[in-house]
């Protein structure tokens, strides 16, 4: 990009340590974009010959080389001053990917002392790490070490109460237990600190050993954290580590203190700076002394905080793992949920918490699916689209599909395979195959909604009475003449514990984002389930319209996370600034977070005349900015010079008449309960004003090798035709039309939010009926009856 300008007011610098990139996001004290900058592993540092920046091994093993990151901070950093005024970068924040650094004994227990005339990786080599390539958040082959940990401690129920989640791959308890029973033991007698890769990160900005935030020591499974009221006026009390898990996990008491050296001490205040700057970047790069340095976190929790959800959004994330994050005002840890402390809030605030439910059967489902029964993402969101809820018009035959790849949580843990069902009947395939897609994708948004349900009704979002549903139409239900609502008793006739009818304990809004949330079809499965309004990111609607098949941002996009990392740089400054000239932090309209950042998107929108927020760093800083209010109209952005002016054109139709051939129902079929192709848009030109679709996956049917789900490969101009022993066919194309924006009022637009889908109740009411044969199926596989 071209270089900015080297001299103006303050900027704040947002760091993101993402699976396939390393990301920068700048942005000025009122939160406009001003520049982007990102290392891309595979394509810049070709050397380490990572595919989507990791390694995948036969099995469940996903690692990467902990040197490339190194290597890649160099090069960030060059191009950030290349391009940018770092003396004008007053704090930084950042994330990182959930990942552990095994450091050598031989630097411990001060962090090395680095020469300012050489970069990182010349001084950092990888022998200075005791594990080179360790495993990423992808990887479950810790999972039955998880599983082992939790039996230990007496089962999900009882590990959830005492550590605050239960068993799952990617916990660091079950990373350490694994390195220490299955890997050479020199691994372990070498290292001498472990460090998640949002402390590495850290460290290696500020030139110090940076503690953990209790944040991330509450994704442990080894942390005990105490709830507000062991403090005083709401002030956190203190969490320790479990010493009786980290003898389970290190083998013996002895160990068990070695690993409690490792891990440190936790940051459990998150509302102040960590340390300055180090003197190596001052004098290398060419940054102030006096500039801040925030908490780093991880990669989910600051994409969180760049959306600044309100009590009752749901922050519905599309990615190798599929996460649901909500606020939550109680402590009440259960196996039903993950519970961490908020990440940014001041120690005179009352406590709060981030509730997350999670699914590891994301990506790699979804992008089978795609290889088996369509070639290209065109065709996959195309089927969703046109497929009634449920695989089949009628009431009483709904397909049903669960896609479990790799190990979960509770309580699909010991489940594994792929299992489908007809008429509540377990069968091998379909008998529609063009069903597949949909019934995929249902089960995936269903298993969120069914266990929100149940996370609701433990209180640990608190009170349910302010859950304003918007534009989302109430209809009270009848009252008996005692008052009684008689909807009360459909849950138990049901032979559930929640009313699948009732919408008000669901979410007010649905805040997604990840590359599928690109596809309309999923963008509306997602509002018709919840029966809520989705958002997207307005940065992320506008980067659809580039590339909508990664989960990777556009050039010259931010990263949701990156810019989490400035927002919360951003308000850190504002707290120490206000405290420096003799105010207290609260005093000059410094709340909590997600109040100062909204109280300076208001501020901006306000002086700026309602213009959007920018987008990207190649539209004109106070120009149109991209997706805001009322922007449905300007899709595909048409108006923009060099963006999203790209023509794609994929080849389609004639898969879905394959598929048809293959299903022996060709182009006069019908769907299982009578319904025609004519009635599900076969007239191509009317299905694209519908919904959209995405860039091709090109590939080949010869050799259907594995599918790179996490950064799927970019659009190639030699096409393959589809083959299969079906004979060639002259392709027709069709203009791909990813998610686009819908008429938003000004309180999303101003926030960077862009409306994508609208609450459909007719829609919810479907998807209502069909939760209780889903809860039915899903009960009878974690019981092991199918």
């Amino acid at each position: 990009m071209a270089p900015g300008p080297k001299t103006g007011p303050a900027l704040f610098l947002g760091l993101e340590l993402a699976t396939d990139q390393l990301r920068a996001s700048i942005v000025d004290e009122s939160l406009e974009l001003v520049g982007v900058e990102c290392v891309d592993f595979d394509t810049e540092l070709p050397e380490y010959q990572t595919q989507g920046g990791i390694f995948t091994t036969p099995g469940d093993a996903y690692t990467t080389p902990v040197d490339m990151w190194v290597k890649a901070l160099d090069f960030l950093l060059e191009k950030l001053t290349r391009n940018h005024d770092l003396t004008r970068i007053k704090s930084i924040g950042g994330c990182a990917q959930h990942a552990l650094v095994w450091w050598k004994s031989t630097p411990i227990p001060s962090f090395p002392a680095l020469d300012p005339r050489l970069p990182f990786h010349s001084q950092l080599p990888p022998n200075t790490f005791s594990l080179p390539n360790t495993p990423v958040a992808q990887d479950t082959s810790a999972h039955t070490h998880a599983l082992a940990l939790e039996a230990l401690l007496g089962g999900p129920d009882l590990m959830a109460a005492r550590v605050g989640t239960c068993a799952n791959a990617s916990l660091l308890a079950a990373q350490l237990l694994r390195v220490r029973e299955s890997w050479t033991c020199d691994v372990w007698s070498r290292t001498g600190k472990i460090q998640l890769a949002s402390q590495f990160l850290a460290s290696m900005v500020v030139g110090e050993w940076v503690n953990m935030g209790e944040s991330e020591a509450c994704a442990t499974g080894m942390w005990v954290h105490a709830s507000a009221g062991a403090g005083t006026q709401g002030a956190p009390g203190l969490g320790r580590w479990d010493e009786g898990v980290l003898e389970i996990v290190g083998g013996s008491r002895e160990e068990g203190r070695r690993i409690r050296t490792w891990l440190g001490d936790v940051e459990v205040a998150s509302g102040r700076k960590v340390a300055h700057i180090s003197r190596y970047l001052c004098e290398r790069y060419g940054f102030e002394s006096d500039t801040i340095v925030t908490p780093f976190t991880s990669d989910y929790l600051s994409s969180y905080l760049s959306l600044c959800p309100s009590p009752g959004d749901a922050v519905l994330s599309f990615g190798p793992m599929d996460t649901l994050l909500t606020p939550a005002q109680h402590y009440l840890p259960t196996r039903l949920y993950s519970l961490f402390p908020h990440p940014a809030q001041d120690a005179s605030e009352k406590r709060r918490y981030i509730a997350m439910l999670s699914s590891r059967n994301a990506d790699v489902p979804r992008a089978l699916v795609r290889d088996m029964y369509t070639k290209s993402w065109s065709a996959f969101d195309r089927l969703v689209a046109i497929v009634p809820p449920g695989g089949s018009i009628g009431l009483d035959d709904k397909l049903f599909s669960f896609w479990l790849l790799q190990g979960d949580s509770y309580p699909l843990s010991h489940v594994k395979g792929i299992y489908r069902f007809e008429t509540g009947i377990k069968v091998n395939e379909f008998r529609d195959l063009r069903a597949n897609p949909r019934c995929l994708l249902e089960s995936q948004v269903l298993s969120f909604r069914f266990r929100w349900s149940k996370m609701i009704a433990t209180g640990v979002l608190g009170s349910n009475n302010n859950r304003s549903r918007g534009n989302v139409a109430q209809t009270p239900g009848p009252t008996s003449p005692q008052g009684q609502n008689p909807r009360s008793n459909i849950a138990s006739s049901l032979g559930l514990s929640f009313d699948p009818y009732d919408y008000s304990p669901l979410p007010a809004r649905i805040l997604v984002t990840g590359a599928a949330a690109n596809f309309p079809s999923v963008a509306n499965l997602a509002g018709d389930v919840f029966n809520a309004p989705v958002f997207m990111p307005s940065t992320q609607v506008d980067s659809a319209q580039v590339v909508p098949h990664r989960n990777a941002p556009a050039a010259g996009f931010p990263g949701r996370a990156s810019l989490g990392g400035a927002y919360f740089a951003r308000w850190i400054w504002g707290k120490e600034r206000s405290s420096a000239i003799g105010g207290s932090s609260t005093g000059r309209g410094l709340g909590g977070f997600e109040e100062e950042i909204r109280r300076l998107h208001g501020k901006r929108w306000v002086a700026s005349s309602g213009t959007p927020l920018r987008t990207n760093v190649n539209t004109p800083v106070g120009g149109n900015g991209g997706s805001g209010a009322n922007s449905g109209t300007s899709t595909p952005f048409g108006h923009r010079s060099g963006l999203g002016s790209t023509v794609f054109v994929e080849e389609e139709e004639e898969e879905v008449e394959e598929m048809e051939r293959a299903s022996g129902i060709l182009a006069s079929s019908v769907f299982a309960g009578g319904f025609a192709d004519r009635d599900l848009g076969r007239d191509i030109s009317r299905m694209r004003t519908l919904t959209g679709s995405t860039l091709d996956t090109v590939t080949s049917s010869g050799s259907m090798g594995p599918s790179t789900t996490f950064t799927t490969p970019d659009l190639n101009s030699g096409a393959g035709s589809p083959g299969g022993g079906v004979g060639a066919v002259v392709p027709q194309t069709t203009t791909l039309t990813p998610v686009t924006a819908l008429p938003t009022s000004d309180a999303e637009a101003q926030i960077g939010l862009a409306k994508v889908a609208e609450a459909d109740v007719d829609a919810f009411m479907t998807y209502a009926a069909i939760v209780p044969e889903y809860c039915r199926l899903e009960g009878m596989l974690c019981k092991s009856l199918v």
